[in-house]
């Protein structure tokens, strides 16, 4: 093999890597929520504060995922999900991977405190969260997931005080939105991975077992989900406001996610809880688009 083939491979491996120690796809989307955010509440939108954002925030990401990547080494390698991660086979280091975190940390939030400060605040928050509680807790107790539901639902908030400096009721609807949406999430992510998960000693699940408990729950947090994202259409959220045109979207795309619950509690299946999954995903990022075109089309 040539040395221009090995040196394309190397690259290829690098950024590979890069992407998995970063989870690119999750921190993209965490990119996405804190932009939608910042839209909804900017008067006068600014480049400058959205490369700001858009870059701090995925440093801020990428820095928490790289953490918990380190301290569940040795868990990630017992899961056929996980074990090909770069440092549980081999292709990277922990110090590499701690040099790189820890990197990412200092620019995730001096970028965003170039934003102003109570973003930068809010970021760091996220980043001790998840590394420091939910990561620790996920071997410990289910209720990991109401404490990784904190940071997980920040971003979404996040762009709301990038854009005013400022925690109201606005931001505060939106973490909440993205708060109770976390638990149909990955209470199905945790249903389709549970064996997976029980090699290494992760409990996702609330009952700790695929079960109609389990299920029934599920339903109860998207029916949350549901009646918080269309709280704004009932004027008592300041400047966070939503027609009834949009409402009635929200609500609709909330019964599609509902009815993939309820599917999931009659049909008790792995690829149920997929579906739901994807619906999930689906559900919040059209939330988001609609919030955001509600806003500037009415």
């Amino acid at each position: 093999m040539s040395r221009a083939s090995n040196s394309s491979i190397s690259k290829t491996s690098i950024i590979s890597d890069f992407k998995e120690i970063t989870k690119m796809r999750l921190s993209l989307s965490v990119v996405f929520s804190s932009i939608a955010g910042y839209l909804l509440a900017a008067d006068t939108v600014s480049f400058y504060i959205l490369f700001l954002l858009a870059f701090g925030g995925y440093f801020m990401v990428g820095a928490s995922n790289a953490f918990n990547q380190i301290i569940e080494k040795d868990l990630d390698a017992l899961m056929e999900r996980t074990k090909n991660r770069p440092i549980p086979a081999g292709r990277l280091s922990v110090n590499s991977a701690f040099i790189l975190a820890t990197v990412f940390t200092i620019l995730g939030i001096t970028i965003l405190y170039i934003i102003n400060p109570q973003t930068a605040m809010f970021g760091a928050i996220s980043i001790f969260l998840y590394t420091s509680a939910y990561t620790p807790l996920k071997t410990k107790t289910p209720l990991s997931v109401f404490v990784g539901a904190i940071p997980g639902a920040i971003p979404f908030m996040l762009g709301w005080v990038a854009a005013t400096n400022d925690f109201g009721i606005e931001p505060g609807t939106l973490f909440m939105l993205q708060f109770f949406w976390q638990f149909p999430h990955f209470w199905a992510i945790g249903w389709f991975l549970h064996d997976d998960y029980k090699k290494a000693g992760f409990n996702m699940l609330p009952t700790g077992k695929r079960d109609k408990a389990t299920a029934m729950q599920t339903i109860l947090y998207t029916v949350w989900t549901i009646l918080v994202s269309i709280i704004p259409v009932f004027g008592f959220t300041g400047k966070l406001q939503l027609t009834i045109v949009g409402a009635i979207i929200v609500f609709l795309l909330g019964l599609g996610m509902l009815y993939y619950a309820i599917r999931l509690f009659k049909k008790m299946t792995a690829l149920a809880a997929r579906q739901l999954m994807l619906a999930s995903v689906l559900y919040i990022t059209l939330v988001q688009v609609i919030y955001v075109l509600d806003k500037f089309i009415r």
